[in-house]
């Protein structure tokens, strides 16, 4: 916990927050509360008296559900000398970001989390982390079979527990429709009329849902880059499945052999590169770039003051394209990157690298000012 009064850990449900605050204190400690178990819920009806007289660390997982706390916690951080930190877990982020911006400024820091990374599993299992994902129970399933089976699970209680919980008025078959149209979206840039008109309801509903499921990170928008020149430009994000595992049993990829063979690899591919690298790099802002006559940037990083460009290649031999020279000169970037699943590392051309994803990842976790 280091100087910080209180931690607000968030990320996905299921990605290994509660494993993790369970090292620090056990389940059924005094100091820990599980405002999904009743007895917890129960016991925080009156929260001050209840966490008043705690001392050391204190853990409340899923405190999205209990926002009225927050005034609470306000009060017991402020103490002096402080007698608890508090170390707070939450799976749905927008709300409880707007009550600790709110209630809590200046004394909670927080972190993301997700499931396992690259860094983590190592490079020999990368293939398993693309295709199963990285949610723990998946990556690490005794089969593919099994895996798929925690996956459709998984979505099924998303749909059934989570977005209705966030106030979504759509029956759980509905919100499955929209989140399978999404992941044939995967890569693409959003529109929501499509959705909207199979699913007989408006745009702006469309783009809320969609948004609530951003919220619990099971989806993201990558935001287009808009730089000052006399062309047309795309304005729209670009949507991804955070988890490819997720996408895959949204896609009805039965395994891996399917997933090479299926059109959205490529695609696959390049949303498992930008999620690995966004969330190694820790860029200052990531966006993607694109204009009307067709020149693209798969993701655009700002880090420590330089402009850093990624392009995701499902190749044995990329090369250099037209756009990429086009959004090298229009970006004025300090460096291109092609992030291909091949071995080795090597120059496309003098200012432009071919790398494997780790050693992409490395790359951009290493930049510095220019």
């Amino acid at each position: 916990m280091g100087e910080s009064k209180a931690i607000l850990l968030v990320g996905p449900r299921q990605c290994g927050k509660t494993t993790l605050a369970r090292e620090f204190v056990p389940a059924d400690a005094t100091n820990y509360f599980d405002l999904e178990d009743p007895a917890s819920a129960a016991a925080l009806e009156q929260p001050m008296l209840a966490l008043a007289g705690l001392r050391g660390l204190v853990v409340i997982d899923e405190i999205q559900r209990r926002p009225e706390l927050f005034p609470v916690l306000r009060v017991l951080l402020d103490r002096t000398p402080l007698p608890a930190q508090f170390l707070l877990l939450c799976s749905a982020a927008p709300e409880v970001i707007r009550h600790t911006s709110e209630s809590l400024a200046g004394r909670v820091a927080r972190i993301v989390m997700a499931g396992f990374d690259l860094a983590e599993v190592g490079n020999s299992a990368r293939d398993q982390l693309w295709f199963r994902g990285g949610f723990p129970l998946a990556f690490t399933a005794a089969s593919d079979d099994a895996s798929a089976h925690w996956r459709r699970d998984f979505i099924q209680t998303v749909a059934e527990r989570d977005v209705p919980a966030l106030g979504a008025a759509l029956p759980p078959t509905t919100i499955l429709r929209l989140w399978t149209m999404i992941a044939q979206y995967h890569g693409q840039t959003w529109n929501a009329s499509e959705p909207a008109r199979s699913l007989g309801i408006s745009q702006t509903s469309v783009s809320r849902y969609l948004n609530t499921l951003d919220g619990i990170f099971m989806t993201r928008q990558l935001q287009p880059w808009h730089e000052n020149l006399p062309k047309r430009q795309i304005k729209s994000p670009k949507v991804y499945i955070r988890d490819t595992g997720l996408l895959h049993q949204l896609l009805g990829i039965a395994s891996p052999g399917a997933l090479v063979s299926h059109p959205k690899v490529g695609a696959s591919w390049e949303g498992f590169a930008i999620d690995q690298i966004v969330r190694a790099g820790r860029p200052d802002g990531a966006y993607f770039w694109a204009t009307q006559n067709g020149a693209e940037l798969d993701l655009l990083m700002f880090k420590n003051g330089r402009r850093i460009g990624v392009e995701c290649k499902y190749m044995d031999a990329p090369t250099v394209t037209a756009s990429m020279r086009i959004a090298q000169n229009d970006l004025n970037l300090d460096e291109l990157i092609v992030v291909y699943p091949g071995a080795r590392s090597y120059l496309l051309a003098d200012d432009i690298a071919c790398m494997p994803l780790t050693a992409a990842i490395d790359k951009v976790s290493r930049a510095k000012s220019s």
